[in-house]
Parts: C-alpha cells; structure tokens; sequence
C-alpha cells in the first residue's frame, strides 16, 4: 500500500490548518477525492500533499481562487488542456513579476531612506523633517 498522510500530518507538511484543508477539499481545490478510512477519517497521498504545495504558492504569490480552482480542474481533466494551463501560468507568472518590480521599486525608496538616516546618525550630515538631505530630490 501507499504511504498516505493523516490531514494532521498534511498540516505540517504544508502549512495549511486542518480548516484549510478541509476548505480546499469542499472548494474543488484538489486534483484527486481524497481518500477515507474506514471510520471516515481523511487519508492524503504523496500526490496530494505535494498538490497542495503547489497550491500553497500559487495563492502566497495571489493566485485568485477561481483561479487555482480552474487550474486544479483543467489538471483533473488530465491531458490534452496543457496551452490552457500554460497560459493560466503564464498570465499569472506575468502578475507575479509586475509585483516584484514593484517591490523591488517600493524597496530602493526604503533603502535610500535607510542610507539617509544612517549617514546621518554616523557623521551628523543634515536632513530635514522627512530625513532628506539637503540635495536629495533636487
């Protein structure tokens, strides 16, 4: 037999609380039905805990519901949708990159800053009220 996973097990495997687990299972989230005992407790396979962190980073990353829903559906089906989940992929790889670089913008403004305050904590140089130097934004 298999190894499978109790949802407690797949709870630290994951990340994800028993609620969202259960959550995902009733929202259509998952590839396979996921497997009960006899006395009706939930069994995971390797499969679905390595699906589920899949799932885990496409919605850290803001992945939609809908979204990972359609996804998850599309690799149910099985094979012959692979251009739409390609390009489900694509478009949210694409939304995933514009929130790095603005980011990665958000984080030169900190880090300038930081220079600021540091510089000026080290040798006493002048800012203003918003920690400006004097020729900052000229």
């Amino acid at each position: 037999m298999d190894e499978t996973f109790t949802i407690s097990e797949v709870s630290a495997q994951t990340g994800l609380g028993v609620h969202a687990l259960r959550f995902y299972e009733r929202n259509d989230l998952l590839v396979d039905p996921i497997e009960r005992t006899a006395g009706g407790q939930r069994r995971y396979s390797r499969t679905d805990v390595d699906w589920l962190r899949v799932c885990v980073k496409l919605r850290e990353s803001g992945m939609p519901l809908a979204e990972l829903r359609r996804f998850a559906e599309l690799v149910r089906t099985g094979p012959g949708n692979e251009q739409e989940r390609l390009n489900l992929l694509q478009q949210h790889q694409t939304r995933v990159r514009e929130q790095l670089a603005s980011i990665n913008d958000c984080l030169q403004v900190i880090d300038t800053k930081v220079d600021i305050y540091r510089n000026h904590l080290d040798t006493g140089a002048p800012t203003d009220l918003w920690g400006r130097a004097p020729d900052e934004f000229a």
